[in-house]
């Protein structure tokens, strides 16, 4: 069971990036809704979609992360020859070949003898670069590490499907990973179900053409002119089901891995799905919803693996710098995978949310 403590690990510096460009979800009221103002009304009250940031079509996911990433050296004013790996995470590369990763370490100026290398992860992806990161530092390899999480999901989803295309905006972000001797343990926990693969999938694109002997979901094959098998299908009954059943268990899972108990905990951050399955697992999980931001989706999008740390950025940036604090973060969807991840934020460098230009 992939479950771990690391203690000498910590997180420095978090950075989102998102375009500044955006669409509301009232722009797309003929497009996706034949014009019906009540049911937009009820998707923005109880869902809490509204607002999505998305890119043109020449912004890639890169792009974002680049920009957050230079932001973070900079402003911490790190020489870029003492990061020891580059995690790219995203399942929006680039390029196929070479890794992402590696147009990355170019364009940040990074050292030969720095590691760079692509981690194909969606809803859960934060948590498992977290998780990787962590890793390689407290086996003695890396002091440095530069974690870029990030998708350009507007670019793979119909414009005219109504099932997503209001759903999910684009983001890039960069975290700083340092050894340090002095740090409260870290506690990590990562699943998958992969069983259920085809639960939220793109079917064509890469290089197996999908066909009913690997692919258990049938609808993904009713195509029409707003869905082709090279737009994201997405089961949404099935995300929320596998969402408010696992996510309970995961949080206590880890506080029971750690010791810990739901009132030593500051803040719980959700993989920002929708406001609505997150309120779902906060009263699943009797928490107080104070603890557990949940506006992101409604003023960036669903921002798949970008969604936990921008919400960092843009719900409780001002606390980090006043005091050390405990915070629960759990991603979960595309694979199906879930991570969770319990450790203590103090002193990091977390500035607003930037806008790509």
């Amino acid at each position: 069971m992939p479950v771990a403590i690391f203690k000498h690990a910590k997180i420095s510096g978090i950075v989102t990036c998102v375009p500044e460009n955006f669409r509301r979800i009232d722009d797309d009221i003929d497009l996706l809704y034949a014009g019906n103002v009540k049911q937009v009304a009820r998707i923005k009250k109880t869902i809490g979609l509204d607002k999505r940031h998305v890119v043109d079509g020449n912004t890639t996911t890169a792009d974002l992360c680049q920009t957050a990433a230079s932001d973070l050296l900079r402003s911490n004013k790190v020489d870029p020859s003492s990061i020891d790996a580059l995690i790219f995470v995203s399942q929006t590369p680039d390029y196929f070949q070479p890794a992402t990763a590696a147009y990355l370490h170019g364009v940040l100026n990074l050292s030969v003898n720095c590691a760079a290398f692509d981690v194909n992860q969606g809803c859960a992806g934060y948590i498992y670069g977290l998780w990787l990161a962590f890793m390689m530092i407290e086996s003695g390899s890396c002091e440095n590490i530069l974690l870029l999480a990030g998708d350009t999901l507007s670019k793979v989803v119909n414009p005219k499907d109504s099932n997503v295309a209001s759903l999910f905006g684009d983001a890039g972000t960069a975290t700083l990973i340092n050894k340090s001797a002095k740090v409260d343990k870290s506690y990590f926990k990562i699943n998958t179900d992969g069983k259920k693969f085809d639960t939220i999938i793109q079917p064509e694109g890469a290089f197996r053409k999908p066909s009913s002997n690997e692919i258990n979901d049938q609808k993904i094959f009713e195509v029409s002119s707003n869905r082709g098998l090279n737009d994201l299908y997405m089961d949404g009954a099935a995300v929320f089901n596998f969402s408010i059943q696992t996510e309970p268990k995961a949080i206590n899972e880890i506080l029971e891995f750690s010791g810990l108990e739901l009132k030593n905990i500051d803040y719980i951050i959700f993989h920002q799905a929708n406001r609505y399955i997150i309120s779902n697992i906060s009263k699943k999980l009797k928490v107080s919803s104070d603890k557990v931001p949940k506006e992101t989706t409604g003023k960036y999008g669903n921002q798949s693996s970008a969604s936990i740390p921008c919400t960092i950025c843009d719900s409780i940036r001002k606390d980090l710098k006043q005091s050390p604090t405990k915070v629960i973060m759990s991603g979960f969807g595309v694979g199906l995978s879930w991570g969770t991840a319990l450790l203590n934020l103090e002193d990091i460098y977390c500035p607003k949310v930037l806008f790509y230009k």
